[in-house]
This record gives structure tokens, C-alpha cells and sequence, in this order.
């Protein structure tokens, strides 16, 4: 198999598994070398074991023996205790194969040990009161979090804002308890190093961003003696901030996306409290539109766009910190409401990777969290995924998608060995 194909078939490993006749025919060291790869795309490990049967099915009798090579390379711990038992270890090749024994013993001693070890990187945070500089990144198919190597000498800077854009992350504004930064810093992922870039026209933290179109757009925010209305966007190509159209409302602590070439803004708050109201940004006029309200005012909330919609979820009412979540359909400017999370949070990193929505840490209204749940499209529920190492509010959180070198910000695959099996 050639790289091109390789990596095809990387990313689109549950397609062609599905319905390629050209996957049916690798070799079984090509569909070894697919399988235990850490960068292999697919949203639940039960896909791996679907793909080895159907190779194996296709030609059982040549195959059948490879069952428990193939099976040592799945990420069976990563699974949970019913899709062991109930899906591998009653399959006929499993039962019939001596070596697939222990190796299913050892993956079930390593589910209750509940071992630790496209991405989601999270940039530093408030962590048990204090700031910190600590960066940690999610495997959404190994379902591990990892410490990134963070050669990061400036001060930690929460309440900012970051964004992920041709392989690097921007952390823009934000504050040190002393003063809020107009600077931006750019991560590169490659390297594992900071580098300043331009600084904003305005110190904002408490700042919202996005991405559009190789932009990054940086909108209100606080800076220190008001919440801001304005607005500006950078081009990294000629490394240049330049002011925009001022919003409608001052918007501070608020969040923000994109849909159909516009910038979406919602909530926050001003100078007499918590704000309900919405707007949109479109770069063509240099013009903001206000949009219909949402069911709750929301500060510190997390928007994203989810299933061709405007997702608005969490945050802080004035009074009581939410769970509830809703969602904006552009084509006829209304929102409805979603089911609502599992736990009430505000200030939590929010991201969208293989059709789930995450969201990550935040303060609960007494406490900072480490918790993270996900909700998925196709059940249209809110679960539980694995809690973050450190408890941690006021972090921003973005998915990571195209890296040629995605395998440093997962977890080690810890395949299974195969044991050494004496004959009957």
C-alpha cells in the first residue's frame, strides 16, 4: 500500500472497512500496521474488531489463525466491560482461539484498573485557585488525557481566548490578576514552542474567538476598566490586527463561532449584568446584525457550531450557574432547547471533534471541575468521559485536526502482547 492510500485509509478507516472491496484485499501485515497506529480515525474501538471480522470473513478459512494477532492490536481497555464480553468473547473465532484468551483477561484486569496514560488540547487555566501554564490534550479514541511539553516561560493567562489555525494555537489576551494582556502568543504544535505575535489594538481578557477564513477574530472582552463593543481580526499571513465594526452590545465573558461565512456571538455581559442577546458579524459589509435573543441570559457560556447549528450551553445567569443548553438555526433565527448537561458550569473549555460536542473543567458555583462530558448527535445525550488530570476553570479548549505529527498528543497505544500458548 502506498502512503497516499495509507493514509486514506487512516482517516477514513470505518468507511472502508464498511464498504471497500480494496480493504478486503490487505495483507494481513498492511491491516496490522493500520490498526495498531495511534493516529487511526475511528470514534469507538467496537469498529476495529468490526473491520478484523469482516477481513477475516472474507476468506475465513486462510484467516481464521490471525484472529488473535489481529485481536492484540485492538484497544480492547478502551471499551467498556459489556462490549467485551457481550461483543468479543462470545464471537465464535475468539472462543476458538486459545491465544485470544488471555488476552481478554488482560484487557478486562486493565478496565479495572482503569489505567490512565483528532484531539482536543486544552490551554492554561485557573488549576485549584492558582494560574497555570499546564496544557493537557484529549484522545477522543483512547479516551485519555496527556500533559503536553509547554516551553512556555511567559506568566499563566487566564480568562483567554484560543483558537487552532494551520497547525498552531493562538492564546490571545487574557490576564495575570495585575493586568490585561493586549499580547498574543502563538503555540506551534510541531515544535512544542511559543512564539509572540502582533498584540491586539486592545488589552482584552474575558476575550471571545474564532477562526473564519484564515482569521482570527477577537471580540470584546474586558480591559479593565470596561467591557468592550469592539472588535478585530488578525491575518497571520502579514502577522496584522485590524480594527472592525464595533457590536451592538458590550460583551464581556461572552462566546463565540462561525456558520455560512458569519461570526455568531452570544451572551456575556455588561455594565448592568448577564445578557440573553445574540449577534452575528459578516465580513462582506463590516456590519453586525442583532439576532433573536436566547432563553437565558448566559455569561461565561460555551458556543460552538454543532449539526449545522449554533450550540449554546452552559454559563452563569446572574444568579444561578447552568446545565441547560440550546441551540440557533440561522435559516429561521430561533432557538430551541437541548437536552441539558449532566453537571451546571461556567468558564469551561467547549470543542466539536468526530460529531460530539465536549466540554471540559469550568466552575460548578462552588468549585473548580475536572469533569468532562460529551454530547453525542446520535442519541441526543450528555455522558460522562474521562475527568481531566487537574481540576480547572477559566481554560479554553480547540480540536486539533490534521497533524503529521497527532501521535505526540495521544496516549501510547499499550497494545496487548500476544502470549505464549503451550499446546493441549
Amino acid at each position: 500500500m502506498n502512503h497516499k492510500a495509507f493514509l486514506y485509509t487512516m482517516n477514513h478507516f470505518e468507511e472502508m472497512a464498511l464498504t471497500s472491496e480494496e480493504f478486503l484485499l490487505l495483507s494481513v501485515q498492511e491491516l496490522v500496521e493500520i490498526i495498531e497506529n495511534d493516529q487511526l480515525n475511528v470514534k469507538h474501538e467496537k469498529a476495529v474488531f468490526g473491520a478484523i471480522l469482516r477481513w477475516i470473513n472474507c476468506a475465513i478459512e486462510e484467516r481464521r489463525e490471525y484472529i488473535s494477532l489481529l485481536l492484540s492490536n485492538v484497544r480492547l481497555a478502551a471499551t467498556s466491560m459489556e462490549c467485551i464480553t457481550e461483543n468479543v468473547s462470545n464471537n465464535e473465532l475468539v472462543r476458538a482461539s486459545k491465544e485470544c484468551r488471555p488476552i481478554l483477561n488482560r484487557a478486562l484486569l486493565e478496565l479495572h484498573r482503569d489505567i490512565s496514560s483528532d484531539s482536543i488540547l486544552h490551554t492554561p487555566a485557573y488549576c485549584s485557585g492558582s494560574p497555570t501554564n499546564i496544557i493537557e490534550a484529549y484522545n477522543i479514541r483512547t479516551d485519555r488525557w496527556i500533559n503536553v511539553p509547554n516551553k512556555d516561560e511567559n506568566a499563566p493567562r487566564p480568562y483567554h481566548g484560543a483558537v487552532f489555525l494551520d497547525g498552531s494555537v493562538y492564546c490571545v489576551g487574557g490576564f495575570d490578576s495585575d493586568e490585561q494582556f493586549s499580547s498574543v502568543h502563538r503555540f506551534d504544535l510541531g515544535t512544542h514552542t511559543w512564539q509572540e505575535v502582533t498584540q491586539m489594538h486592545s488589552s482584552r481578557c474575558y476575550v471571545s474567538t474564532t477562526v473564519m477564513d484564515g482569521c482570527i477574530y477577537a471580540m470584546g472582552g474586558y480591559d479593565g476598566h470596561d467591557p468592550l463593543r469592539s472588535a478585530e481580526r488578525y491575518q497571520p499571513r502579514i502577522n496584522q490586527w485590524t480594527v472592525i465594526a464595533p457590536m451592538h452590545e458590550r460583551r464581556s465573558d461572552a462566546s463565540c463561532t462561525t456558520i455560512n461565512g458569519k461570526v455568531y456571538i452570544c451572551g456575556g455581559y455588561n455594565r448592568h449584568g448577564c445578557l440573553s442577546t445574540a449577534e452575528c458579524y459578516d465580513p462582506e459589509t463590516n456590519q453586525w446584525t442583532l439576532i433573536a435573543p436566547m432563553s437565558n441570559m448566559r455569561s461565561g457560556l460555551g458556543v460552538i457550531v454543532f449539526t449545522d447549528c449554533v450550540f449554546a450551553v452552559g454559563g452563569f445567569n446572574g444568579t444561578s450557574y447552568l446545565d441547560t443548553a440550546e441551540a440557533y438555526y440561522p435559516q429561521t433565527n430561533t432557538w430551541h432547547a437541548v437536552p441539558s448537561m449532566l453537571n451546571s458550569r461556567s468558564n469551561f473549555g467547549i470543542a466539536v471533534i468526530d460529531d460530539r460536542l465536549f466540554v471540559a473543567g469550568g466552575f460548578d458555583g462552588s468549585t473548580t471541575t475536572c469533569e468532562v462530558e460529551c454530547f453525542d448527535a446520535e442519541t441526543c445525550e450528555w455522558s460522562d468521559v474521562r475527568s481531566m488530570e487537574k481540576s480547572r476553570s477559566a481554560l479554553s479548549c480547540c480540536g486539533m485536526y490534521g497533524l503529521p505529527n497527532l501521535a505526540e498528543y495521544s496516549a501510547p497505544r499499550r497494545t496487548l502482547p500476544l502470549p505464549d500458548v503451550e499446546e493441549d
